[in-house]
């Protein structure tokens, strides 16, 4: 029976084991990426016991980056992507080169071949979709100027490897066969893939553009929950699947352009939320099948280029992502914050080893060393972004956080997005002083334009309640809509605050009672809400 099931013992493997892994990163108070990984090394190949179907779990971490990056698009508008294409473009080609030149110097120093040496640096050049959206998706950095910059950047860098993937074939036969090399060889593939990245890119913005909303709008006027939230998925997945196979490009690029004109509609918040546990599952599948490539013997038997491998991805890519930031005129902590997001490789690494192998011009020791350098960087990179994220508030070119009121009484909010920008102006002509919490710098600058004290973070990190002054407030308004990010919040709160009253908000009845069940005693409810001043209003006709 088990081997006739090996989709079934995959997932069941794959995520039972994650579970157990992620749970003990999280005792350790790590990254449960890093337990994802784990898991992977433990139903791999390369360890004894039960051994999940590799190819399986490739194609199921694939529809996790489909349906990342079809989220990842619901909250990235077109406006968006033109607003940061100055930096993204120039900075994803400038860091790929360097990052190139970097492995291609390693590969001489190993004695490879130069197209082995090209194919190596080019692996190494690009980040990875679901590790990147994974860390600015846990930190709320996706809809900030930062976020913004680095997911532009991460689509540049996809479109640069799917022009690579068709220039390796005819490169390979130029280097094993030189006599015959003939630049038409190259030109010729290439243009064929920016025509139809181009065709792809049109069809989704004068035909996609109108038939995805017409779609939607019809099944949500049909009543039926169950049916819209298939409707999503067959969009996400038919317009990638249709975008790979008609006009060969990425899948992720495709889901990521389906969710972009989705999100210009009215129903993106809804599409997101029921795509949103979907998205987690498989995302811990793409963790695990990764963990599933590597081999622990690698450490021992190619120590050394292991560590130049993982420095070029971890320090040199940083380094370079860094500077370019900085002069395109972005504050360090933007420049950080860019720097740490590309600080890892992986899936397009992996397809790009891959098909170098296949092709005979990259030696298997380098397609190993690619695999070691991916694992241990998307094992390290969220510690690194945590580290950055902690010394970045020591910057102060960004907008600059005011003193919190010396008196007592004053009132906190947390956010200054949509309800918490219409909370503060309510609530300024109030006696009493405010004081606003934010993390996104747009956010952050608009508060303080309207005269507001500000505090810059995230405040469920150490250190942000009290700048806040949270020993002194009277009121906290937990305005965010991350019903259990708001309950951690409450509960350090009321550690330095006991006497604090707390009013927060809840979009769904899990959230309701998790916030209850934590002592939050005002709690608001949109759907309540409104179903109260509906019944208000005809009781007053």
């Amino acid at each position: 029976m088990h081997h006739a099931t090996p989709l079934i013992g995959t997932i069941v493997a794959g995520l039972v084991v994650a579970f157990l892994m992620g749970a003990l990163a999280q005792r350790l108070k790590i990254s449960p990426i890093a337990g994802y990984l784990l898991a992977g090394v433990l139903v791999g190949p390369f360890t004894p016991g039960f051994v999940a179907d590799g190819k399986l779990a490739n194609e199921l971490a694939e529809i996790g980056v489909i349906l990342l990056m079809f989220g990842v698009g619901l909250h990235f508008s077109l406006r968006d992507l033109m607003a940061v294409k100055n930096i993204a473009i120039p900075g994803a080609l400038a860091q790929i080169a360097t990052a190139t030149l970097l492995g291609m110097g390693l590969s001489w120093a190993m004695g490879w071949t130069p197209i082995a040496g090209f194919i190596f640096g080019l692996a190494l050049s690009v980040a990875s979709t679901v590790v990147l959206l994974r860390a600015l998706q846990v930190r709320g950095l996706v809809e900030t100027e930062r976020g913004q910059i680095a997911i532009g950047w991460l689509i540049v860098e996809d479109i640069v490897m799917v022009l690579a993937l068709v220039m390796l074939p005819p490169l390979a036969r130029i280097a094993t066969n030189p006599e015959g090399a003939d630049l038409m060889a190259i030109a010729q593939p290439m243009a064929a893939t920016l025509f139809k990245v181009a065709g792809f890119v049109v069809f989704m913005l004068v035909i996609g553009r109108r038939l995805i909303p017409h779609v939607l709008h019809w099944v949500v006027h049909t009543g039926s929950r169950e049916l819209f939230r298939l409707a999503v998925l067959a969009i996400a997945l038919g317009v990638a699947f249709g975008a790979a196979f008609v006009f060969e490009v990425s899948f992720a690029l495709g889901a990521f352009f389906a969710g972009m004109i989705l999100g210009e509609t009215s129903l993106s918040r809804r599409a997101a939320e029921e795509t949103l546990p979907l998205r987690d599952a498989f995302a811990v599948l793409f963790f695990v099948s990764v963990g599933m490539l590597f081999n622990p013997f690698v450490l021992v038997e190619q120590p050394l280029p292991l560590l130049a491998t993982l420095g070029i991805v971890v320090i040199g890519k940083s380094i370079a992502a860094y500077a370019i930031a900085r002069l395109f005129r972005k504050s360090n902590r933007t420049s950080l914050t860019i720097a740490c997001s590309l600080a890892q490789i992986g899936e397009f690494s992996f397809i790009l080893a891959s098909l170098g192998n296949s092709l005979g011009v990259l030696p298997a020791d380098a397609r190993d060393l690619i695999l070691a350098g991916a694992i241990l960087s998307i094992f390290l990179n969220p510690f690194l972004f945590g580290w950055v994220m902690r010394i970045q508030e020591r910057f102060s070119d960004d907008t600059p956080a005011q003193d919190p009121p010396a008196d007592k009484g004053h009132i906190i909010i947390i956010g200054h997005g949509r309800v918490g920008r219409h909370v503060a102006a309510a609530l300024r002509a109030a006696p009493g002083s405010l004081v606003v919490i934010e993390d996104n710098p747009e956010n952050l600058a608009m508060a303080a334009d309207q005269g507001l004290t500000t505090v810059r973070g995230d405040a469920v990190e150490s250190g942000i309640l009290e700048r806040a002054g949270i020993d002194r407030a009277s009121a906290l308004i937990l305005a965010i809509p991350e019903g259990y990010e708001a309950g951690a919040i409450h509960q350090r709160a009321q550690i330095l605050n006991p006497e604090l009253k707390v009013i927060a908000r809840a979009h769904s009845e899990d959230e309701y009672a998790h916030l209850a069940r934590l002592g939050v005693r005002h709690i608001v409810r949109a759907e309540q809400e409104t179903a109260r001043r509906m019944v208000e209003l005809l009781q007053s006709l």
